[in-house]
């Protein structure tokens, strides 16, 4: 059953660019320029591979809660580190429930009523590769996406972020959402 183990490690490294999505979603944009995002996450997954025989007995779901509070735990770290914050335990709490939010907006984005244990992992995988998609958009493309229909912001405040009108982010977001579909089409969205 060693190679139980070495599946185990390969599923908790498909979380990476989910957990960098939902790290993007929830740091203040004024902290993403002083806080290495990848670091965040390449942190995290060290801690789970460290807890690996913990989480070896963990579906898909409990793996990814996991995740997320010790994402929610290091961003918190590291924002303390930047003097932004005294460490709190109310912080923490506010972190940890905005990326279980944030997640839980990314699931009902994909979702249909699923209920037996395959189509809730096929859910997971969708999740997983939706996150690996929006990686592969241009930056303006995937700040769109995301602010929009991930944070559910309105276009006036993206325009402005980009310093575009409402109308080129609108633009943007069309142009983007089709090429997620494509993507999401293909068979795998793993290309670098």
């Amino acid at each position: 059953m060693s190679s139980k183990g070495a599946d185990a490690t390969l599923n908790i490294e498909r979380f990476r660019e989910y957990l960098r999505l939902l790290a993007r979603l929830q740091l203040d944009r004024r902290l993403q320029g002083k806080i290495d995002l990848s670091g965040v996450v390449q942190q995290t997954l060290l801690e789970a591979h460290l807890a690996l025989e913990q989480l070896r007995s963990m579906d898909d779901g409990r793996q990814a809660a996991w995740l997320r509070r010790a994402l929610a735990n290091n961003l918190t770290d590291e924002v303390r580190r930047l003097g932004r914050a005294s460490r709190n335990v109310m912080l923490e709490r506010s972190l940890e429930a905005a990326l279980e939010s944030s997640s839980s907006r990314l699931e009902s984005w994909l979702a249909t009523e699923q209920a037996s244990p395959s189509e809730q992992a096929v859910r997971n995988e969708q999740l997983l590769r939706l996150a690996d998609a929006l990686r592969q958009l241009p930056d303006d493309q995937r700040i769109a996406v995301e602010g929009h229909h991930l944070q559910g912001r309105p276009l006036a405040d993206i325009a402005e972020e980009l310093g575009r009108s409402r109308g080129a982010v609108g633009a943007l977001l069309l142009r983007a959402m089709k090429k997620l579909r494509g993507l999401l089409e293909s068979p795998s969205s793993d290309e670098p």
